[in-house]
Formats: C-alpha cells, sequence, structure tokens
C-alpha cells in the first residue's frame, strides 16, 4: 500500500498536477469499466473524493493569500 500523502506538505504547482493526473484516472476507470465489470468497485469514489481534497486545499491556499493582502 502507498504511503498517504499529506497536501499540506505539497505547493501549488505539484498539488495542481496532482489534480490533473486524478482526473485523467478518474476518466480511465470510467470508460475501462463500461466495457466490463471493474475489479475495484469503489475506485470510482476514492478519486473523486481525493480530487475533492485537492481542489479544497487549493482554495484555502487561495482564500488565504487573498486574506493576506486585504
Amino acid at each position: 500500500m502507498a504511503k498517504k500523502t499529506k497536501l499540506t506538505e505539497k505547493n501549488a504547482v505539484e498539488l495542481k498536477k496532482m489534480l490533473v493526473e486524478m482526473r485523467e484516472e478518474l476518466r480511465v476507470t470510467r470508460f475501462a469499466s463500461v466495457g466490463a465489470r471493474p475489479k475495484d468497485t469503489a475506485a470510482h469514489g476514492r478519486i473523486r473524493k481525493e480530487i475533492a481534497r485537492v481542489l479544497y486545499e487549493l482554495g484555502m491556499r487561495t482564500k488565504a493569500a487573498s486574506n493576506a493582502t486585504a
């Protein structure tokens, strides 16, 4: 099992790269599951939740940056 990554330790560029990769992974799993029954039935939900976590972290950072300048 892979190590759990801490999103707070990554910079914005790494988070955006992760977001692109996870969206691609979600797209691939969606299209792969159309033809046959997927091995990991919970993959869609897991990937969507991870995407939401990354988007939340990016949103909090931009909000903090805008509050710091105001």
